[in-house]
Order: structure tokens, then C-alpha cells, then sequence
């Protein structure tokens, strides 16, 4: 496998490069961050571009791999439904076009989350955007498109990007497993989930937790 991964630098992407960058089945992990990631591996080459809506100086060097996975992402609090439509929905699919256009043979992977509004007309804002989002990548030119839905997160001990929420209440991540199992996943299951999406595939294009928690085994 030879691997496209965004969002290196939060949690959940993180998570999925340490998974990638561990297993057998992967060969090659380009990083694309608008800061470094801060990890260096024979597997690993980074690429610092800061403006994800203008990716044409660097198109050529996305060419010839395999599998996307899209972990890069903000959060829509604060946020105005217009500001929060070009950082999610235009910016991943100018993206997704793109490798589309030169990689026919990728499958792509996409985090959106527990919640997502397939319809694109519930009350929640991120939601439909995110189910936009998800919509529209099914519709490219990919050989495979996995849309993830993780719930809660169990971190990968020993990274650094954990968000705070599971630094300081990860005490309650062993309750929750036992009265919630369909709503927590490790990141690596997720990482391990997408690996397998690409070399085994799944029946299902929209993964929740209890799917994640499948395609791990």
C-alpha cells in the first residue's frame, strides 16, 4: 500500500500515521500538513503546503498511490455555516478530486463522525455538512470510497496530539465500554480499520463504530 494521509498533526490522523507507519501492508505514507508532523520514518514523507484549496503546485507529487485517508478536519463550533462548508465540504472535495483524476486505483477514506446527516436536511449544521460531504465523495471516481464514523476515542498512549477531553476524563473510557460498546473505538481500531478497507474491503460504504470495530478483525 502506498498511502495519502491529511491531518497528521490532530488526534485522529496522529493515530492512523502511527498505525500506517507500523504494519506490514504499508509501504509508503506521504503526510501532507501545514506544519510538520514532528515524526521521521523510512516509511514517511512529508510535504508542508499550507493552502489545501490550491493544491495544483504539488499535484504531481500526489500521483501513484493507492489508498487517501482523509483525517484532516475542524470543529464547527464558533463557526458560521459558511466558513465551516469551505474548510469541510470544498476544501475535502478539491482535494478528492484531485486524486481522483490521478490515482483511478485509490480508495479513499474519510472521517466524519458519529451523527453525520446522510439526508443533508437535519437541524444540525456540521452535520449536514458532513453528510454532504460523505454523499459527494461516493460519487467520484474512486475505485472504493469508506465514509468513518468513530463515536468516542480511545487514544493511542504515547502520542501527543490527544485532545484534552481524553487526557483528563479518560478515566471514564472503561465504564463507557462496558455500557456503551457501540459507541467507543480505539484509534487503533480506526487505523486498523482503514488498512483493511483497502486490502480486504467492506460491504458497507458509511462505517459506524461497530463497524470500525469489524473490519479490524
Amino acid at each position: 500500500m502506498r498511502v495519502i494521509i491529511t491531518g497528521a498533526t490532530g488526534m485522529v490522523g496522529e493515530g492512523v500515521l502511527h498505525e500506517c507507519l507500523h504494519h506490514v501492508d504499508v509501504d509508503q505514507v506521504l503526510v501532507i500538513n501545514r506544519r510538520t508532523c514532528g515524526v521521521t520514518h523510512p516509511k514517511l514523507k512529508e510535504i508542508i503546503h499550507t493552502d489545501f484549496h490550491h493544491l495544483f503546485p504539488i499535484r504531481e507529487e500526489l500521483a501513484g498511490y493507492n489508498a487517501c485517508f482523509f483525517c484532516l478536519g475542524v470543529s464547527s463550533v464558533g463557526m458560521k455555516e459558511p466558513e465551516y462548508y469551505r474548510l469541510t465540504y470544498t476544501l475535502t472535495m478539491h482535494m478528492a478530486e484531485l486524486l481522483s483524476a490521478q490515482n483511478p486505483e485509490m480508495t479513499f477514506c474519510y472521517v466524519s463522525g458519529a451523527g453525520t446527516d446522510s439526508s443533508e436536511k437535519g437541524r444540525q449544521m456540521w452535520a449536514r455538512v458532513k453528510g454532504k460531504t460523505e454523499n459527494d465523495l461516493m460519487k467520484l471516481p474512486f475505485k472504493q470510497v469508506y465514509n468513518f464514523r468513530p463515536g468516542i476515542i480511545e487514544p493511542t498512549k504515547g502520542l501527543k496530539n490527544t485532545l484534552s477531553f481524553y487526557k483528563y476524563l479518560g478515566w471514564l473510557l472503561p465504564l463507557i465500554k462496558i455500557i456503551g460498546p457501540n459507541y467507543i473505538s480505539s484509534l487503533r481500531e480506526i487505523g486498523l480499520a482503514m488498512i483493511h478497507a483497502v486490502t480486504k474491503g467492506y460491504d458497507k460504504k458509511i462505517l459506524e463504530v461497530k463497524d470500525i470495530k469489524q473490519l479490524t478483525l
